[in-house]
């Protein structure tokens, strides 16, 4: 739960600062649009990964004579850890747009740690 309202938390931050980035008359109203679809459209891949803990849970509550499967739930909070750095780095970009010094290693920090993520997501097994 706590990933979930971190992931919030940074969606909304990231829509101030990309707004606040525009302060030299960028902003154009389908640009806005256009990312607030975007943060609809991971808002539903969110929800849907949510099925996954719901799986667990349904496993979890069962009797364990009946269905003796252990499942941990991994698909969700893999895809809200993704997003969150995701939304890191864009947060990073909006502060270089608004004159914020960021420092470069930062950007390669948060650019390896969606690697990572994503690796961690393709393994099999």
């Amino acid at each position: 739960m706590g990933l979930a309202v971190g992931r919030v938390f940074l969606m909304v931050l990231d829509y101030i600062t990309g707004t606040a980035a525009c302060k030299g008359g960028e902003w154009s109203s389908s640009h806005e649009r256009d990312g607030i679809w975007h943060k609809c459209g991971m808002i539903v891949v969110v929800v849907s990964a949510a099925a996954d803990l719901l799986i667990e849970i349904v496993l979890l509550n069962l009797p364990a004579l009946a269905l003796p499967i252990q499942y941990p739930g991994l698909v969700c909070p893999v895809v809200l850890v993704w997003y969150i750095v995701t939304e890191l780095g864009s947060i990073t970009e909006n502060a270089a747009a608004m004159g914020t010094p960021v420092p470069k290693w930062l950007a390669k920090l948060l650019a390896a740690s969606k690697d990572i993520v994503d690796s961690a997501g393709d393994k099999d097994g």
